[in-house]
Order: structure tokens, then sequence, then C-alpha cells
């Protein structure tokens, strides 16, 4: 693919009301360079972009998403995000920036929260035609310009409200939380036997730490480092009866705990014995 082929356009709302309870800002269109990245950084209003082609990633306080053609992200006022093109097969989007005294209840009516800022469009999406008309539409300088891209933008907010409730109906409450959860419990419980972290597991699941570590705690009771633990530890247990022919030390290593020390200080810590009197006692 040639990239040399860089394109940017952005087109102004020629129509400014102060107190407007929706009001569109502009909107343009850019074919980005390999790498083209923009933060972290702040937004004061709300910016919508549809990926038409190629790849990125774009990265919130809560979570990092691959995207590519058709995928739809939001950027929410006062939220620290950055996202950059792919160095191979770099972006090409629409963006729509907005504001309001309504924006707020807009989005949240569509689903589009801080905790779902990105849906997957359908093939027959209208998003782009509707951000590029927009952007004509402040091209032509008219004070119809404002009526105009409000009633674009309350037609992209209607589609993006219907795949973001399509993909609310999985079952429970909280559900993508959920998911999440069950995401890393699979995650230790398969991986337990290496000296895996919980920064590890973040990465590999496209989470931030802090919010792995909040979400798993509410739903759970227990911290990702102290599951992790209790999990090794569970697993060691059924080792020391099982395999006695294993010594504490390969009872360590193979559930991911390579300092035996450290490991039979564990154990005595949620079992009030050490490895070597819990076998004994279950041998008996």
């Amino acid at each position: 693919m040639d990239h040399s082929a860089h394109t940017y356009s952005v087109a102004s709302n020629p129509v400014y009301y102060e107190h407007s309870p929706l009001h569109v800002l502009f909107a343009g269109e850019s074919q980005t360079k390999p790498g083209h990245a923009l933060g972290p950084k702040l937004y004061d209003y709300y910016l919508l972009h549809f990926v038409e082609s190629g790849h990125g990633w774009f990265r919130t306080e809560q979570r990092t998403y691959h995207l590519s053609a058709g995928d739809c992200f939001l950027i929410h006022p006062g939220q620290l995000v950055s996202y950059v093109s792919d160095t191979d097969d770099p972006w090409r989007y629409r963006w729509s920036a907005f504001t309001g005294s309504e924006a707020g209840r807009l989005i949240e009516e569509a689903g589009f929260g801080t905790d779902a800022p990105v849906f997957k469009a359908f093939g027959d999406s209208r998003i782009p035609q509707r951000i590029h008309a927009m952007q004509q539409t402040f091209y032509g300088r008219k004070a119809s310009s404002h009526p105009a891209s409000v009633g674009y933008l309350y037609l992209i907010l209607a589609e993006a409200g219907e795949h973001l409730t399509e993909a609310a109906k999985l079952p429970g409450p909280d559900s993508q939380v959920r998911i999440t959860v069950k995401q890393m419990i699979q995650y230790m419980s398969t991986q337990y036997a290496h000296p895996v972290s919980i920064e590890q597991m973040a990465v590999s699941l496209g989470y931030n730490r802090a919010y792995l570590s909040r979400i798993f705690k509410k739903e759970t009771g227990l911290s990702p480092v102290t599951y992790l633990l209790k999990l090794r530890i569970d697993k060691s247990r059924l080792l020391l009866r099982e395999r006695p022919e294993l010594s504490i030390e390969q009872v360590a290593a193979s559930v991911g705990l390579p300092d035996a020390l450290y490991f039979s200080r564990q154990f005595r810590r949620f079992y009030g014995q050490s490895p070597t009197e819990y076998r004994i006692t279950v041998g008996k």
C-alpha cells in the first residue's frame, strides 16, 4: 500500500450558539501517516471517529482497543486518551466533534458511555456518509449548517444506539465487567504455572491494571494478586497430596513460585501449616 498519499481536511461549523443544547463544532477526514499518534491528552468536547480502512489503537483510562474498518470510537470530554495508527496499515477515518447541554444525556441514552466507547458498525452503516455530509454542509457556510449538522448527529447517535443496545443484551447486569472478570480468571487458571504477573495479564487482555484490579475485587472480594496466589497454593495442595515423589521445591516451581521459601511462607499464611506438615497430615 502507498502511504505517501496522506490527506487531512476539516471544516468548522460557521454558526455558533453559546448555549445550544446540542452543537456540532467541526467535522473532518484523514488518511493518516504510519504511526500517526495523538495524546495522551484531554478534550473538552465529544469527539467521534469512524474508521473507514486500515488499523490503529485507541487507549482510554480503562482499556486499549485494536480497531479496524467499520469500528467507531467516542472520546468523552475530560477523559485521558490517546490513539495511534498502525505502522504498516495506517487507518483512514472520519470524525465529528460536538458539545452542548444535552450531549451527555443523548450519549448516555445511546449506551455510548466511558465503559463502552467502541462498537463495530454494520456493513451498510451510514455514519461515514453522515459525517461527510456534515463536513460538506459546513463548507457551504450557510446559516442552515447548525440544524443540518445536528440532524446528522441525531441519526449517527441513533445508529450507535442500535449497535450498543445489541451488545448490552448479554445476560446479567454489568455483563461486560463480568465477562472481563471471567477472562481474568480464565487467564490465571491457565497461566498460574508460569511466572506471570498481573501487569502481563493486563497487557494480554488490553486493560489498565488499576481498572482490572478494581473490577476484580468488586466481583470476587479478592485482589487479582491475592486470587492468583491462592490459586497457586490450592494447586500445590493437589500436588502435595497426589505426587509424594515431588520435593517441596519442585511443587513450588510447578505452580509458578520458584522461591521455595516464599512458597512455604504463603502456604502457611493460607492454611496454618507448612507444605511438609500438610503432606504428612493428608498422608496419614
